[in-house]
């Protein structure tokens, strides 16, 4: 249902499913190359190449193939293997290959690993004795000797030099998840990889996951045998205790594991984040309370395991937690940005209203502002210790875009933009860790994605030529896209875009698309190329006469502040809905619309804003396609609910009251909803519930279930055909397109 609780770091999960947002620059930059990665000392890079591993120096930008397909292709094979993903040792002389990847909920993070040692030309099979396709997240260890992986929910660690397999876990089930998690951590926390190495290579940390008393939820599949098959997910309700939880480290000599003892109800609460800190044997774990409002740091002793709580933060909403980076990577963790040589650590918090960027001792938890300002930190680029600086994303001025920032890393400077000032929209950088380079990507609503490499403490492109500043004349474009801002009766100023019709005259009326997602996971205006454009829409909206709106209500992730963000705390369903049908209401005063014909549309999270908005304000709205949305909201997971809305037991009114099946018996317009039934996300449970209500007053509607499709309704043999036709069918027959 919904995205992500972290401003711009949105594509991730798949719960608003169709929007624009600021990865857009990433995933076109990131996929365009193939697998990327930078060098070691971050002047060389690495991708993918016609199934060879390239190696570019910098600055020539000079390239050789690494590692050939014949290196690649596997004794007794004339097939080289099909890579993925791949890392390569802290020594730089082994490559991991990642092949044979298998999805496991989001991502394909299961499959077969193998080991190319580059002095001798070996490839070496990993986990051959283990199911094909078992393996996950495996791990050089440090001192390059040894590498460990998940299989099965069990955590092994395998010798390079003799092969020898050695399980460290042996309790691992369907249920008892050893250096994994289960469907919600995943899907809410962006937790996957679930183990991390110790510095001398000795032991490893671990979560560990018991869902045994997590209630299963059964999808049917009816399609593929004559007889329906039961599909059993471990799927924590809104209102239900999550699993329990725990860290603990294993030695890799004697396989046994000490258990972290962190205070609290382990069924109660969440660990989020753990990682050896530097140069030392301990572990920092954070913990999150059930409500998520309360967020508290321990230093935990691995031999004994002894915790002590070194910092604590509580929010009367809820506590966000920082995701760093590009959260669609194999092993995206929420890692610790170090300081003082591990004695303290960057830490983002919202505690003055704005979120910020904080030094946080771990010896005494006290703590220095570093970003000052009223504005958001949205992002961070680069820690830069021997300069004293630290660079990050923001936008003070504009919460429609991104921009790269530099401040000291003391507290004690000013604000310095470092992105070009003639490039206004969104920008996002790749830095090579010793910050040498980077990639710069940019666009906005009226230039395409562009991206070059650059000197990053200049900002100069290595080669003028293929600037993007050289070329912007071939990037920029006409605008399609008007951005705007309305004020509501209440006050409320909110940013919206725009696309008129082609051959727009004012003298006419035209019917109104409001697209909507409205939820706190993702914004839907931001100032990126390719927004305003819909995806679902056979054919061109504005050749066709639509104007096609997009806003950004109170409770979005824009960078406008703590209480922007957190004014939807237990309001979902109300302040948003308000906000979108206040500003409706001004856009309606607007001469050449037609308010007669005015629909709107929306997936997951906008799927609910779009019942919400038809049911509470019919008057308004009389059109609406509603995909994959949380109809009540008691049905959705815990750990998303919980933390914006709180908890059923103490607050369930709150629940009911932005839920859109309590207010179905309002419907008056013309409505299509949609969803798949093997959505293991937003269950097609909520489209029946809807159904019944529905059915229960005699409103009329039209439905569409997708069989065996996931949230993201793409599976199956002509999908994406028949929803766009569907989808365009039912606006042009219920919202006639064109002027009067």
């Amino acid at each position: 249902m919904r995205i992500s609780n972290f401003g711009f770091q949105g594509l991730l999960k798949q719960k608003a499913f169709y929007f624009f947002s600021f990865f857009m620059l990433v995933s076109c930059l990131v996929f365009s190359q193939g697998s990327f990665m930078w060098s070691k000392d971050g002047n060389a890079y690495y991708r993918i190449q016609n199934g060879n591993i390239m190696l570019y120096t910098l600055p020539a930008n000079d390239s050789r193939i690494l590692i050939s397909k014949e290196q690649l292709t596997p004794s007794g094979s004339s097939v080289p293997l099909d890579v993925s993903y791949f890392k390569i040792s802290d020594d730089e002389k082994k490559v991991l290959l990642f092949t044979n990847t298998q999805k496991v909920w989001r991502l394909n993070t299961r499959g077969d690993y193998w080991v190319l040692n580059l002095g001798t030309g070996t490839l070496q099979q990993l986990g051959k004795s283990l199911p094909e396709a078992s393996l996950m997240f495996a791990k050089i260890s440090p001192d390059s000797n040894q590498v460990a992986y998940v299989s099965e929910n069990n955590l092994y660690v395998e010798d390079l030099k003799t092969a020898t397999i050695k399980p460290l876990t042996f309790d691992g089930s369907t249920t008892l998840i050893n250096g994994t998690f289960d469907w919600v951590y995943e899907e809410e926390f962006a937790c996957r990889d679930g183990f991390r190495w110790s510095p001398d290579s000795k032991s490893i940390a671990y979560w560990q996951i018991n869902a045994s008393d997590i209630k299963k939820f059964y999808m049917i599949n009816n399609t593929d045998a004559i007889y329906s098959e039961i599909i059993p997910i471990e799927y924590p309700k809104v209102g239900e205790s999550p699993s329990a939880c725990k860290v603990g480290t294993v030695t890799i000599a004697d396989a046994k594991t000490t258990w972290m003892n962190i205070p609290g109800d382990a069924r109660q609460h969440y660990l989020v984040r753990m990682e050896f800190i530097p140069s030392t044997k301990k572990l920092l774990i954070q913990q999150l309370n059930r409500k998520q409002n309360e967020s508290k740091l321990f230093v935990a002793e691995p031999n004994t395991g002894t915790s002590k709580m070194i910092y604590e933060e509580i929010d009367a909403a809820w506590v966000d937690v920082y995701d760093e980076g590009y959260k669609y990577d194999v092993y995206f963790t929420n890692k610790y940005n170090w300081l003082n040589n591990g004695k303290s650590i960057l830490w983002a918090t919202e505690k003055d209203g704005w979120r910020h960027l904080y030094n946080v001792s771990l010896e005494n938890g006290k703590e220095q502002l570093i970003t000052k300002g009223d504005y958001d930190f949205t992002d961070l680029k680069l820690v830069d210790t021997k300069g004293g600086a630290v660079y990050f994303m923001a936008s003070p001025s504009n919460a429609t875009q991104s921009y790269l920032y530099k401040t000291s890393l003391d507290g004690k400077g000013t604000l310095k933009l470092i992105s070009p000032k003639a490039l206004q929209g969104t920008h996002d950088y790749n830095v090579s860790p010793t910050g040498t380079y980077a990639i710069h990507s940019f666009s906005n609503h009226f230039t395409k994605n562009a991206s070059e490499l650059i000197s990053f403490s200049d900002h100069k492109p290595i080669d003028e030529a293929k600037g993007i500043q050289a070329n912007i004349s071939k990037l920029e474009e006409k605008p399609k896209v008007e951005f705007f801002k309305v004020k509501t009766a209440d006050g409320i100023e909110m940013d919206g875009w725009m696309v008129k019709p082609t051959n727009f005259d004012p003298s006419k009326k035209y019917p109104l698309v409001f697209y909507v997602y409205s939820e706190p996971a993702t914004a839907t205006v931001t100032d990126t190329y390719g927004i305003g454009s819909n995806r679902l829409y056979s054919g061109n909206m504005a050749d066709d006469g639509y104007v096609y709106v997009s806003l950004d209500n109170r409770g979005t992730p824009a960078p406008k502040g703590r209480a922007w963000r957190k004014s939807i705390y237990r309001n979902i369903g109300i302040i948003n809905i308000k906000d979108q049908a206040m500003a409706a209401k001004e856009i309606l005063k607007w001469g050449f619309i037609d308010p007669t014909r005015v629909a709107v549309w929306g997936w997951s999270g906008g799927g609910a804003a779009t019942l919400n908005l038809m049911f509470q304000y019919p008057e308004i709205y009389k059109t609406g396609i509603a995909i994959a949305a949380v109809t009540n909201q008691l049905t959705y997971d815990n750990i998303y609910q919980e933390r914006y809305m709180g908890l059923p037991q103490e607050n369930r009114a709150d629940f009911v009251n932005g839920s859109p099946i309590t207010y179905a018996k309002n419907l008056e317009g013309n409505l299509l909803y949609i969803h798949g039934t093997g959505d293991d996300n937003v269950h097609y449970q909520n489209a029946e519930l809807l159904v019944n209500e529905l059915v229960k007053h005699n409103k009329q509607f039209q439905f569409m279930p997708y069989p065996n499709r996931t949230h993201s309704i793409r599976e199956g043999e002509g999908t994406n055909q028949h929803l766009r036709t569907l989808f365009t069918n039912y606006l042009k027959k219920y919202c006639p397109p064109g002027a009067k």
